[in-house]
């Protein structure tokens, strides 16, 4: 062999893919969407991504570092750019929306990501650094706009597994003499499942950010009335 040839295939390409943050996210959401979170194992997703375990566990060294890369990749994808250029309340609602809109892809990681800590997710601080920021200047106290933003979060996931599910999920089958004027005008939402969705978002939306004004600007105290 000559060392022509030795450099010609050192120059080639690597045997084995490069790994990458963003290529493990990837291939676990796929992975997760496929065949569900209770099939997201370090082994298997070694084998999705064509490589052995030791190569995964020098990039991530957990399923839980794992769990943190499809956080903060799907955060990194919510529309935080009307912070600073709309008013609050404004960029309030378009920052839920864009949040909605991102996770009504990805109902199935909403258990995952709902409850997990964002240590160590650059994107998700960045995210909420930009949004309570903006709730501060507002005038809102620290504690208070921190529960906002787990407030509309609450909101947001509810609304994103409404928007995916059945069609037909009030419908009350062989029970309707038990509730038949609310079956009845379930079956109207169920002609256009998702615009009712959509709908029913838009309204708590409206609401919370309308209340949220009018104790800002009245000076109300953020306190629930009934806690």
């Amino acid at each position: 062999m000559t060392a022509e040839t030795t450099r010609s295939r050192g120059r080639g390409r690597p045997t084995s893919p490069v790994l990458s943050r963003e290529a493990i996210a990837a291939k676990a959401m796929t992975l997760v969407a496929e065949r569900g979170y209770d099939h997201l194992t370090m082994a298997g997703l070694a084998r999705k991504l064509g490589v052995s375990a030791s190569a995964l566990y020098n990039h991530v060294s957990s399923k839980h570092d794992v769990l943190v890369l499809i956080q903060d990749r799907l955060n990194a994808e919510i529309d935080c750019s009307a912070f600073g250029r709309l008013p609050w309340a404004e960029a309030l609602s378009a920052w839920a929306r864009s949040y909605r809109e991102c996770y009504v892809e990805h109902t199935e990681l909403i258990p995952l990501i709902a409850v997990l800590p964002i240590a160590d997710a650059p994107k998700s601080l960045e995210m909420y650094e930009r949004v309570f920021i903006a709730l501060h200047s507002a005038g809102i106290g620290d504690r208070d706009a921190v529960d906002i933003i787990a407030g509309i979060e609450a909101l947001v996931f509810g609304a994103a597994f409404d928007a995916s599910a059945p069609a037909d999920i009030f419908d009350p089958g062989s029970l309707g003499d038990i509730a038949p004027t609310f079956a009845r005008a379930a079956a109207l939402r169920a002609a256009d499942a998702r615009a009712s969705a959509d709908r029913a978002f838009e309204m708590a939306l409206e609401v919370l950010i309308d209340g949220l004004l009018r104790r800002v600007e009245t000076g109300e105290t953020f306190s629930p009335r009934h806690a």
